[in-house]
């Protein structure tokens, strides 16, 4: 089987992409990559500065704009600035493994950022995306034991990882409904899942994960990881598909068609934590 590449990509001249968390990263190779065969990516970053100094090292059209997922505020007013139908949507920032904190909007930081930010950009957004919603989980959506009673770990002992796997899941639960929902409404717009299997960013820098640092053959670098979600935006996959690395347990390697293990293909809860994710966003 050949190896799919970035340089396997296919004309985006024309195409409008939003990426989340596009300031470094899987984000920025992403939005670099995408710019580079003629998108228009906007980077939607929480840090305004840093994302204009890594627009100007993109060769292509960009736009930066704010965005921080940890608030439903920030969500809000970054949807209502969107002008024009967007092709595909990247909702690809995240944190991991933080110390337990609240969010803006009084919910625990990791599924306010990775869960429940994402779920409602991605709904306000919906009427102007054409092609393709590509949102990134994780492996470590496996080791999730979600509460659907307790999203906001509020009354469980708080588990960094815990919570970081829960939330994983939980994107798993969005991209599966919401390509549920999209093919009941007769709709052409396809929802898939990627993840970048261990990667080396700096997003597990200083969690209790960076140990696996250590064994590079075990990690794909930045540009690797950021092959299944460019190849989960642009190849003809099915919808509800699950992107990541070929490799051993899907940590390394090259873009490959898989799906989540079986807890996240649990439509009944798929459901319970969308209508919940709806009650917590205020979406109607």
């Amino acid at each position: 089987m050949t190896q799919w590449t970035a340089q396997n990509l296919p004309d985006l001249s024309g195409k409008t992409v939003i990426v989340t968390g596009a300031s470094s990263g899987i984000g920025e190779v992403t939005a670099r990559e995408l710019a580079r065969v003629g998108a228009r990516v906007i980077l939607a970053v929480r840090n305004v500065e840093k994302g204009r100094a890594v627009a100007t090292t993109i060769d292509g059209d960009t736009e930066v704009r704010e965005l921080d997922l940890g608030s439903l505020d920030s969500v809000r007013a970054f949807a209502s600035g969107v002008e024009g139908p967007v092709d595909i949507l990247i909702n690809n920032a995240g944190i991991m493994q933080v110390p337990e904190q609240r969010s803006a909007d009084g919910f625990e930081l990791q599924l306010a950022t990775n869960f429940l930010g994402p779920f409602l950009l991605t709904n306000l957004l919906l009427p102007r995306i054409t092609e393709r919603v590509v949102t990134l989980s994780s492996v470590m959506h496996r080791m999730s034991r979600m509460d659907g009673s307790d999203l906001g770990w509020q009354r469980r002992k708080y588990s960094d990882m815990g919570a970081y796997s829960d939330s994983k899941l939980a994107d798993v639960y969005l991209a599966k409904e919401l390509q549920r929902r999209l093919e009941a409404a007769g709709s052409p717009v396809r929802s898939v899942l990627a993840h970048p299997g261990v990667a080396l960013t700096n997003l597990a820098v200083g969690t209790s994960s960076s140990f696996i640092y250590r064994f590079p053959k075990f990690v794909n670098d930045a540009a690797h990881g950021a092959l299944p979600t460019l190849y989960a935006a642009t190849q003809d996959v099915p919808g509800g598909a699950f992107v990541g690395p070929n490799g051993a347990f899907g940590m390394k390697g090259y873009p490959k068609v898989g799906d989540s293990n079986r807890r996240g293909r649990d439509p009944e809860l798929a459901r319970t934590i969308w209508t919940s994710a709806e009650r917590m966003t205020g979406l109607a």
